[in-house]
C-alpha cells in the first residue's frame, strides 16, 4: 500500500500543502530525507532520477541535489536547513542551483514567473498507528500553473518515496 485516501493536495497564492500517509514508521520516512543514499531513490518526479544528493544535515548545513529527466536534461537544487527537531519537523530553503550549488534564477532552467531568492519548504512527520503522516509546505512558488506543475512533481516523488518504503 502507498498511501491512504487522505492524502491531501492544496495551493493558496504562494504555498502548496501537502499531506500524505505512508504505511511506515516515522523514523523511516525521516531518514528518506535525511539520507543521501535513501533521498536518491525518490527524490524527482516519475521517470526522474536522481544521481547526485548531497546532505550536510544539520542547522546551517547545505544540501546540493539533481534531478535528472528522461530525456537526460538536469535541474539542480541547494538550500539550507533551517530547523531539524529530529523525527518530527525539517525546514529549508529551496532555490535552483547549478551543478557546483551556486543558486541560479528560475530563468536557468526555463521558467517564468516571479521567483523569490528563496523558496521555504517546512516538512512534519507524526507517527499514527504505525503509519506516517508527512505534511509538507512549500511557500514562495509563484501562482497559478507553475504551482500546479510544482505538486504534481511533490506528489509523483512522494508516490515514489512510498515505493521504497517497503
Amino acid at each position: 500500500m502507498t498511501s491512504t485516501t487522505k492524502d491531501q493536495t492544496r495551493i493558496q497564492g504562494n504555498e502548496l500543502l501537502i499531506t500524505r500517509f505512508f504505511d511506515a514508521p516515522r523514523v523511516l520516512v525521516w531518514k528518506a530525507w535525511s539520507e543521501p543514499d535513501r533521498m536518491k531513490k525518490w527524490w524527482g518526479p516519475k521517470g526522474f532520477t536522481a544521481p547526485v544528493v548531497k546532505i550536510d544535515f544539520r542547522i546551517g548545513g547545505k544540501y546540493l541535489c539533481v534531478m535528472r529527466s528522461p530525456e537526460g536534461r538536469d535541474f539542480w537544487s541547494t538550500g539550507v536547513y533551517r530547523e531539524i527537531v529530529p523525527h518530527d519537523r525539517i525546514v529549508y530553503t529551496d532555490n535552483f542551483a547549478d551543478e557546483h550549488g551556486k543558486q541560479v534564477p528560475a530563468s536557468h532552467y526555463g521558467f517564468d514567473g516571479d521567483w523569490p531568492d528563496d523558496m521555504l519548504v517546512t516538512l512534519t512527520f507524526e507517527e499514527q498507528q504505525g503509519k506516517t503522516k508527512m505534511t509538507l509546505r512549500h511557500t514562495g512558488l509563484p501562482a497559478g500553473q507553475i504551482s500546479e506543475q510544482t505538486g504534481a512533481g511533490w506528489n509523483e516523488s512522494f508516490d515514489k518515496l512510498a515505493m521504497t518504503l517497503n
